[in-house]
């Protein structure tokens, strides 16, 4: 029976899609120029930061009548900015795949948003103990997070917005009437009383998996909004490895069909080693990739 060895499979909210190892038939050639072509994309991305907040028409003319003072021609420079501003979509749209495809890998219990009393923190302090806290979580108490930095619109505060597995809680919880902003309705939110003593006020919104994609959705708005990247806790893979056996597949799909569809029954392999029928725990067992 022919198969697929060593397979990268992710979950798109419906079905596993199983990505085949194909050879590199390319080498990268080397560019003399490689060294001012990074300077000049790296003036590129300063003046689009620091005019993120412009529309796309307004940012396009800044960066192009900058530019042109390094490039010495017009026609060059308007060239060069919209292929940066065409990769810079790619890489929104690759980044968002890349977040779909790791929260539907995981297991998620809260979505949670975290804010900072100013008696007890700086912005910046509230950052870096934060994320520092969250990180200790995820070694010691085998935590699971991934979200995104986001400012208010109306006192420009910031705020902590994330999905989180939580196997060993820590801190009680505190129920207040409060409103959700996934929801847009008031609702009983849970303040736990760990992170409410030393950062602020904090919403643990229990979350299901039939409301990922609400929680997705909510994540790259401000993925977009702000340019902020999307934190991540250490581990957590893009893919599961497996390898695949020809029975497994529906039909080949994608471009010049090079992903699988697979069966929702499929049979995970492990270097020759049947691991059961894909499940959540069978994943769990199984080598990730990003």
């Amino acid at each position: 029976m022919s198969h697929y060895p060593r397979t990268k499979v992710y979950f798109d909210g419906s079905h596993y899609i199983g990505i085949p190892p194909t050879a590199q038939s390319w080498k990268k050639r080397k560019n003399k120029s490689t060294r001012s072509k990074n300077e000049l994309k790296l003036k590129f991305e300063e003046l689009y930061n620091e005019n993120k907040e412009k529309n796309k028409k307004e940012k396009k003319e800044i960066i192009v009548n900058e530019l042109v003072k390094e490039l010495k021609d017009a026609e060059l420079t308007i060239n060069y900015v919209n292929e940066n501003f065409k990769r810079k979509k790619r890489n929104e749209v690759e980044r968002k795949k890349r977040l779909y495809r790791k929260v539907y890998l995981q297991e998620w219990n809260y979505f949670c948003t975290f804010t900072y009393d100013n008696k007890k923190l700086t912005e910046k302090e509230f950052r870096e103990k934060l994320t520092n806290c969250l990180r200790h979580l995820a070694n010691r108490n085998k935590w699971k997070y991934i979200g995104v930095w986001e400012r208010s619109p109306t006192n420009n505060r910031l705020h902590f917005h994330s999905l989180i597995y939580a196997p060993n809680m820590i801190g009680t919880f505190e129920t207040k009437t409060d409103y959700s902003t996934i929801n847009h309705q008031l609702q009983t939110a849970n303040q736990n009383t760990y992170f409410l003593e030393r950062f602020g006020r904090n919403d643990f919104k229990p979350i299901d998996k039939n409301e990922l994609n609400q929680a997705i959705r909510y994540l790259t708005k401000y993925l977009e909004k702000t340019g902020e990247r999307i934190i991540y806790s250490k581990g957590l893979g893009t893919y599961f490895v497996s390898d695949i056996v020809e029975s497994d597949i529906v039909c080949t799909i994608g471009k010049e069909d090079r992903k699988i569809l697979l069966f929702d029954n499929f049979y995970c392999i492990d270097e020759g080693e049947v691991m059961g029928k894909v499940s959540k725990e069978i994943i769990s067992q199984m080598p990730k990739k990003n």
